[in-house]
């Protein structure tokens, strides 16, 4: 009973330590000074509307680079401020406002063209229109003098909290590189302790290759996310020591990811011998060991400690080959094994001397990675240009989300209460999505909530606590909104139905308590259900996507191919940083994350509309594998390269390339007789790999890379081709 307790406790300190939730406290600190500052000078009524502008300008603030901070802020209050001004203007028509609000939410929903950086922008936009039907006009003036003055206020408080978000991801971007590196560095562990679970003996022959190949990919998907994340934040102008530090901490665990999906070599034979499973087991002890000292660095990181030295388990990878094993036997693949394992020893124990100031960082490298590997910071028109035909996703969505909304504001006028008429469009706005899948689970996690915080409203209200109580309880919902809205949606509602209901309270809201949180909840039941019938109104489904993430994967790994069999490594002197293998291996990893999650969207959809699943699922997996495969032959010409003679393979490194290009683009492929594949790729004897020369192996690796290859084509071609005749 202790270790789970210990467990769950570990994990309650690092979300509280996180960059998310050392957001979203931001967030609602700039909210509760904003709200504060223009309640004492102005009055009430304009801290209230203040404050309604400032949670409309939070959605984009994330953590992010210093560069392009304020840019990346300012669209969603100069997009919301007009919008907000409409609204007040027509408070007392409200057919009319039904009118402008489903043209106005279309407009608002094109921002998701420009994608992740885009999508907080039209929620925000969006909220304004809400949140406007939700403020009363100002009783000081008529008309639209007084329309005015409220969106003044709400201006007011959506403009200062823009130098507030500014200022705050620049005094936090210290502990910001080192929370997103962190971040990284758990994933890291999980994945590995996912990949040491294979690292066990096959009972059957029969028994699934691969169970948890799943599990792996969407874990490569989530990590390629972060990553790119983490190299905004940390390899930004690492000017301090400590900084510079971060940043080749960083690049440390790029290389691992690397070695990790090579650790997956030959382990389906090995797990089929029964005299390897010691192997496996001592292989296994040391991934979950080495594991376990990943996540004692994130937590010493965000901790702000120094880690603990690092613990050589080099003595347990040693395997011993039987005298006059010769050929590729099991024992020497499992030596080989241990061997790639021993490059993620190398890599931890790199991390935790750089995080103990006992390594130096590659300044070069982490100067070329901030050039060429951070997001860009403008906003440009090529996106929205782009967005005008009838298969654009972002355009579909958002004809879709404004047909909901109005359907939703209209019933919201029939119904018998209309004091809280914007509840059932606002649970439309957060709930209706992209695609079917993240619709329903936002439908369900929003129902939840919303049943948990009316619970803990009505808790809050009869409490019968003091006015400044209930103002923190305000500014603690709101952190909890904001910093979980993109890690755990359940706690975002729990937290927004907390705000509405207390603030809705604050503002001295007609009706009894207890018909109002049943008022919230009959309209969450409402407005979720409204948005999940229209997602299936003019749906994108993932089959119409595929096809196009099918050949951007494809392209990339004839890229990344082409790359890693360079020879140009095998004549330097040095580990000097290869610019284009690696752009190559981050759209690699990148468009085949993004290929995972679309696949993963497509279980979620209607039986009829989801494209061949099994092809595409095998497909993912041989990217997996070709990306393992060539990454073992670049680790050696990058680490070993002294056991390699540039003679022996710079002829098999070139065929292999054109080969595999040849298979992946579709051009036709000469195959060379088998006889002399033999002679090239199956030597009958094989030296230790600590004596002589690695050519051997690396022709394996070829061979292997090369058949790799055609099963990834055709199972590409067993995707599209019927998607393309549909």
């Amino acid at each position: 009973m202790t270790m789970p307790l210990e467990i769950r406790l570990r994990g309650a300190l690092r979300v509280l330590l996180s960059h998310y939730v050392a957001n979203g406290v931001a967030g609602a600190l700039g909210l509760l000074l904003i709200s504060s500052l223009v309640h004492v000078l102005l009055g009430s009524a304009a801290g209230s509307a203040a404050a309604v502008g400032a949670i409309v300008a939070i959605p984009p603030d994330i953590p992010a680079p210093r560069r392009g901070k304020f840019l990346h802020m300012l669209p969603a209050p100069l997009l919301a401020l007009p919008l907000f001004f409409v609204v007040q203007l027509l408070h007392e028509q409200p057919w009319l406002l039904g009118l402008l609000i489903v043209p106005a939410s279309f407009f608002a929903f094109l921002a998701m063209a420009w994608g992740k950086r885009g999508a907080p922008v039209a929620i925000a936009a969006v909220l304004a229109l809400v949140f406007s039907m939700a403020v009363p006009v100002h009783t000081g003036a008529e008309g639209w003098r007084a329309a005015l003055t409220t969106s003044f206020y709400f201006g007011l408080g959506s403009l200062l909290f823009v130098p507030w978000s500014v200022l705050v991801n620049r005094l936090l971007n210290g502990r910001y590189r080192a929370q997103v590196l962190a971040d990284v560095l758990l994933s890291q562990a999980a994945l590995m302790r996912l990949q040491a679970l294979q690292f066990t003996p096959v009972l059957a022959l029969g028994e699934r290759a691969n169970p948890l190949m799943g599990q792996l990919l969407l874990r490569q998907a989530t990590l390629a996310d972060q990553l790119q994340s983490a190299r905004d934040i940390v390899l930004e102008s690492p000017g301090s020591a400590r900084q510079q530090r971060l940043a080749g901490m960083l690049l440390c665990a790029l290389e691992m990811r690397d070695h990790l999906l090579a650790s997956a070599l030959d382990l389906e034979e090995l797990r089929r011998q029964p005299e390897q499973a010691g192997a496996l087991t001592r292989q296994h002890g040391v991934l979950l060991a080495l594991a376990a000292q990943m996540e004692q660095l994130a937590d010493a990181l965000l901790r702000g400690q120094v880690p603990a030295p690092f613990e050589d388990l080099r003595a347990q990878l040693q395997l011993a080959v039987p005298q006059g094993d010769a050929g590729f036997s099991p024992a020497r693949l499992a030596q080989a094994l241990s061997h790639r394992i021993g490059h993620i020893h190398d890599e931890v124990a790199r991390l935790v001397a750089l995080a103990r100031g006992e390594a130096a960082p590659d300044l070069a490298l982490v100067r070329v990675c901030w050039q060429m590997f951070v997001s860009p910071t403008g906003w440009g028109w090529r996106p929205l240009l782009g967005l005008w035909r009838w298969s654009a996703a972002p355009l579909r969505h958002a004809m879709r989300a404004a047909l909901a909304i109005g359907v939703g504001y209209a019933l919201s006028q029939l119904l018998p209460w209309r004091e809280h008429a914007y509840w059932i469009v606002l649970t439309i706005v957060v709930v209706l999505r992209g695609s079917l899948a993240q619709t329903l689970e936002r439908r369900n996690e929003r129902v939840a909530g919303t049943l948990l915080g009316c619970m803990l409203a009505s808790i809050v209200l009869l409490a019968n606590l003091p006015h400044w109580a209930l103002l923190a309880c305000v500014t603690l919902a709101q952190a909890v909104a904001h910093a979980f809205t993109l890690r755990r949606y359940l706690f975002t509602a729990v937290a927004a139905t907390v705000l509405g209901l207390v603030q809705a309270h604050l503002l001295g809201a007609g009706g009894s308590a207890g018909f109002v949180l049943l008022e919230r909840m009959a309209d969450t039941l409402i407005g979720a259900g409204i948005a999940w019938a229209f997602a299936y109104v003019l749906p994108s489904w993932e089959r119409q996507q595929i096809p196009a993430l099918v050949a951007r994967a494809l392209a990339a790994q004839t890229r990344h191919a082409r790359e890693a069999l360079a020879l140009g490594q095998l004549q330097a002197v040095d580990n000097h940083p290869e610019l284009a293998w690696r752009l190559a291996r981050r759209e690699a990893y990148d468009s085949l994350g993004v290929l995972v999650q679309a696949t993963a969207r497509a279980w979620k959809e209607p039986r009829a509309v989801r494209p061949p699943l099994a092809p595409l699922e095998r497909m993912q997996v041989h990217c997996y594998q070709l990306l393992a495969q060539l990454t073992a032959v670049k680790s050696m010409l990058l680490l070993r390269r002294g056991h390699l003679r540039a003679e022996d393979v710079q002829e098999p490194l070139q065929a292999a390339t054109a080969r595999l290009e040849a298979v992946l683009t579709g051009a036709a492929v000469a195959t060379a007789p088998a006889s002399d594949q033999a002679g090239v790729y199956e030597p009958q004897a094989l030296p230790p790999l600590v004596e002589t020369d690695l050519a051997p192996w690396l022709l394996r690796r070829l061979c292997l890379a090369e058949e790799l290859a055609r099963q990834l084509r055709s199972e590409a071609m067993a995707v599209v081709v019927p998607l393309r005749a549909d």
